[in-house]
């Protein structure tokens, strides 16, 4: 059996109002739950236990995956009373997993979109009987990460959280491989990051940390422009999940949408169930959740629509966010990151531009 670790107790601040009544890893993504691609890509990479470690909304996860049987997974939940950091939410765990003292357990962030090989991540770290295995990637500017220079083997020699000088471009892409021993080592019953304490304490004790560094497909997705690009580009093929309920192309529309066959939908786009597109409107690379609206001769690019969510006729979106419920009336332009709280109604024509800042 091989035994993962998905933390998913966030409660997506940052991709509000998206996330008031839905807990990030569970915002539809490409037409399933976000979570749903990350446990088909561990199931594909030969995981068969799962432990949900939850927080925020808690109740949603088990009521939609159940034991896991429909993945081919076992699942488990765990949920955290008080907030606990990432090492405390893996030390919160640890009495689930039936791995031994050596044994990989690998650990999984339930906000992260990758294509890294999980399987070679594993491999890597058995055939080097590392204590812990961390995927890197390589970016342009690494301070918003967290850095993590080696040495000629891969065993990583630092780890800076979010520096401002870092000392290498290869940064913590979210996904680790823990000897068990490692997470029952974690101190229990208090919060604990394991960026900032677990990690650099496993340094200086001695502890053989790998890196193993994989150039694929990796978005963050803890944004509203990141959420929608990350569901676009599951879309549109650039990088596969197992979990896509449909072909890969320009636009992936679920049974019980209704769309205009004058209207032009691409880019991505995922018009969810019961959504209705009217004659002339131009979707592209957005997100569409179950409900949502989309007025004639109206213009949405970049955007996300919450459940519900309408956009009346004429109207221009780029950008933009719409809560659940949120109605937009005919003749606005929402634009540069423009946010609609859930249940917002905004009249007709009350939010304008010029001509010359409409992507139309």
């Amino acid at each position: 059996m091989t035994e993962a670790v998905l933390l998913v107790g966030g409660m997506g601040t940052r991709l509000r109002p998206l996330t008031v009544a839905t807990p990030k890893p569970m915002l539809p993504t490409a037409g399933v739950p976000f979570l749903t691609h990350v446990l088909a890509r561990a199931r594909e990479a030969g995981i068969d236990h799962v432990v949900l470690a939850t927080s925020y909304r808690s109740e949603v996860f088990a009521a939609h995956f159940g034991t896991g049987s429909g993945l081919g997974l076992a699942i488990d939940y765990v949920t955290e009373i008080e907030p606990l950091g990432t090492g405390g939410g893996l030390r919160n765990v640890a009495g689930l997993l039936s791995s031994g003292p050596e044994d990989p357990v690998v650990i999984l962030n339930g906000d992260v979109l990758s294509g890294h090989d999980i399987a070679a991540q594993v491999a890597a770290h058995r055939a080097a009987g590392a204590d812990a295995t961390l995927h890197l990637t390589e970016v342009e500017d690494p301070r918003p990460f967290g850095s993590c220079p080696t040495d000629g083997s891969g065993r990583i020699t630092d780890f800076l959280e979010k520096s401002s000088q870092p000392v290498s471009n290869k940064v913590n892409a979210g996904c680790y491989v823990f000897a068990r021993r490692v997470i029952d080592a974690i101190p229990a019953g208090r919060p604990v990051s394991v960026e900032r304490e677990t990690f650099p304490g496993l340094l200086r004790s001695g502890a053989f940390l790998l890196g193993h560094v994989d150039q694929a497909y990796w978005l963050d997705l803890g944004t509203p422009a990141a959420f929608v690009r990350g569901s676009c580009d599951l879309v549109l093929g650039r990088l596969g999940s197992p979990a896509l309920p449909g072909e890969v192309g320009e636009s992936l529309v679920l049974p019980g949408a209704v769309v205009d066959p004058t209207a032009r939908i691409d880019g991505g786009t995922t018009v969810g169930a019961r959504c209705v597109i009217g004659a002339g409107a131009v979707v592209h690379g957005s997100v569409l959740m179950e409900g949502g609206v989309v007025g004639e001769g109206s213009v949405v690019r970049d955007s996300a629509l919450g459940r519900d969510a309408a956009v009346g006729a004429g109207c221009v979106l780029a950008d933009a966010v719409l809560g659940d419920h949120a109605v937009v009336g005919d003749g606005n332009e929402l634009l540069s990151g423009a946010r609609i709280w859930n249940d917002v109604h905004i009249p007709p024509d009350a939010i304008r531009f010029s001509s010359d800042r409409s992507p139309a």
